[in-house]
This record gives structure tokens, C-alpha cells and sequence, in this order.
């Protein structure tokens, strides 16, 4: 076995701290290594222990967990970041998704389902709520503008350009990708291999010119591929 998932909690709530950590100690292959009760100590955690995910609740004291996000960001700290929140609302999905959060999860997530999420965080794949994802994509749907090739920078491919590149199974992987699916999941969708999948996922960021799924997934949704 490998080296296990290094996990920073960040809640403001001692209970709920302490019960994600007894749940995921349950698992060999994770590691709490440490917790935080606001969004300033999660950003000093973060810089001491260099967690590979972190637990980020939105609602905390002094600083939120959106402000959080955006300063782990700004100082380059690479930790995986998933929120975990009450909230399922949809501004705050969207700021946290696009401020580089790669999961989304309300705080009524299955234990299984909260334990594949550490895991698929881990490995860059987006976790989002059903019910977050639909709402985001929906967000991100209404106020996307249509793609121009003149809106293209200087040299480059322009969107559309960008979209014909891919290849119609790259189309299809990827329009599974912006509806929050995990490698596995769309393997068993296509009926191809998960290996086949990371090589498609692989071609597409590399086609497109970002850097990770999520913005794969912004992308696809502008382009009307999702669902």
C-alpha cells in the first residue's frame, strides 16, 4: 500500500471535527493530520503539514472558507480542496468551484460517499453533490456568453477551434466530466477501460489548454456538452 491521503479538517464546529476524523481513521489508506477552527488557521495548517485534501467548511469565523481557499491559492499551496458545507447554495458552489475547489459536498453526504470524495480529490477528479453539480452547471449555463472565434488570444486557436480539436469520444468523455462524473463512472458509461478514460482526459486538458477537470468541465458546460 502507498502512502497514505493526508487530510486537514477545517470546521469551527469540535464535533463535527471530530466526527469526520473518527470516520476516516477508519481507513488505512487516510491520515488526519491535523484540523483547524477557522479559516486563518486552516491557511497556517495548511502550510505547515502540507495536507494532500482539506476539509473546508464555507461558514467559519474571521476568515470564511472562500476567503481560505483563495489565499491557499494565492500562496501556491497545492492541497486538494473539497467543501464540505450546509449549504447547498449556489453562488457559493460556484465561487468555490471556481476558486479552485475540486469537490463540493453538503454535510448530509454519505459516510461512502464522503470517503470516495477524499479519495477521488486526491487523484484531481471533481466531487460535487448531485444536487450542487445540476445547480452549477445551471449557473454556469445562464450566464455563459456564446463562444466567438474572434475571442481568441493573439496566435491561438479560438473556442470553437479549440472544441473541433477534440475527437467525439473526447467530446463525449468530456461531457461526462462537466456532469461530475469520476473516471470510473464514465468508463462504465462508454464501456471502455479506466485507463482509456485517463488517456482521454489526459488529450483533452491538453487540447484545450487548462490546467485541470474543473475547468474541462466550465469549459464543456459553455459549450453546451454537458447532459
Amino acid at each position: 500500500m502507498g502512502k497514505p491521503i493526508r487530510v486537514l479538517i477545517a470546521d469551527d464546529h469540535p464535533m463535527v471535527r471530530q466526527g469526520l476524523r473518527t470516520f476516516l481513521e477508519l481507513y488505512e489508506d487516510v491520515a488526519v493530520v491535523g484540523e483547524a477552527r477557522d479559516g486563518e488557521e486552516t491557511v497556517d495548517v495548511a502550510r505547515a503539514l502540507s495536507p494532500d485534501v482539506i476539509l473546508l467548511d464555507l461558514v467559519m469565523p474571521r476568515m470564511d472558507g472562500l476567503e481560505a481557499l483563495e489565499l491557499l491559492r494565492r500562496e501556491g499551496i497545492q492541497a486538494r480542496v473539497v467543501v464540505l458545507t450546509s449549504f447547498a447554495d449556489d453562488q457559493r458552489a460556484l465561487r468555490a468551484i471556481l476558486g479552485g475547489a475540486v469537490g463540493f459536498l453538503t454535510k448530509d453526504v454519505q459516510p461512502q460517499d464522503l470517503y470516495r470524495a477524499v479519495v477521488g480529490a486526491a487523484l484531481g477528479e471533481p466531487q460535487l453533490h448531485p444536487k450542487v453539480a445540476m445547480r452549477l452547471v445551471q449557473a454556469v449555463a445562464g450566464r455563459a456568453q456564446p463562444p466567438s472565434d474572434a475571442a481568441q488570444a493573439p496566435g491561438g486557436p479560438g473556442q470553437t477551434g479549440l472544441l473541433e480539436a477534440l475527437t467525439q469520444r473526447e467530446r463525449q468523455v468530456l461531457g461526462l466530466l462537466a456532469e461530475g462524473k469520476s473516471n470510473k463512472e464514465i468508463a462504465a458509461a462508454l464501456y471502455i477501460s479506466e485507463k482509456t478514460v485517463k488517456t482521454h482526459v489526459s488529450n483533452i486538458l491538453h487540447k484545450l489548454g487548462v490546467a485541470d477537470r474543473t475547468q474541462a468541465a466550465l469549459f464543456a458546460v459553455r459549450h453546451g456538452l454537458n447532459g
